[in-house]
């Protein structure tokens, strides 16, 4: 690490600690020729994932629009902030963890899908209404239908793991 006060490079590390979600190592370093101290945070490089469109086009996997079409679903709904910050980074992991360089779009689609699924399902038809290009109010009411049957077979399977 290079001292912002002199250019050096010899350092050492005084202090380190993660952040709360693991995720940061926070560093306290002096400068050995100067002494002065300075704070450098160290994070995991990910490899630049990219989306493929559905026209074929490609691009950089954005946080924030991930992050905006969840808060758009979610709006005027008992959904908290964090809790969606925390669905994009999951989302996010699981396509890494895949190890694919590009992801087509229709993936990152189903794992949204997926998560809103989980923590809202109104979010969750409002979402799937606009990725599938909702016509009529028939698809709406298919949706809404396949999702109280899921539900209803979800209640069922809980049933069966309680006795």
């Amino acid at each position: 690490m290079r001292c912002i006060s002199c250019g050096s490079l010899t350092d050492k590390v005084i202090d380190s600690r993660m952040s709360k979600d693991g995720t940061t190592t926070r560093r306290r370093r002096e400068c050995l020729d100067c002494g002065y101290r300075y704070t450098t945070y160290e994070q995991i490089e990910r490899t630049e994932l990219r989306v493929v469109k559905r026209d074929g086009a490609r691009e950089t996997v954005n946080r924030e629009k991930l992050f905006r079409g969840l808060v758009k679903a979610c709006e005027k709904r008992p959904v908290s902030m964090d809790r969606l910050d925390r669905a994009v980074e999951e989302i996010l992991t699981d396509l890494h963890k895949d190890h694919l360089s590009e992801v087509p779009s229709s993936v990152i689609g189903a794992k949204v899908m997926s998560k809103l699924h989980q923590i809202d399902p109104v979010a969750y038809v409002r979402y799937v209404s606009v990725y599938r290009q909702f016509d009529d109010v028939g698809e709406f009411i298919r949706e809404i239908q396949e999702l109280e049957q899921r539900s209803a077979r979800d209640v069922g399977q809980r049933k069966l793991f309680k006795e």
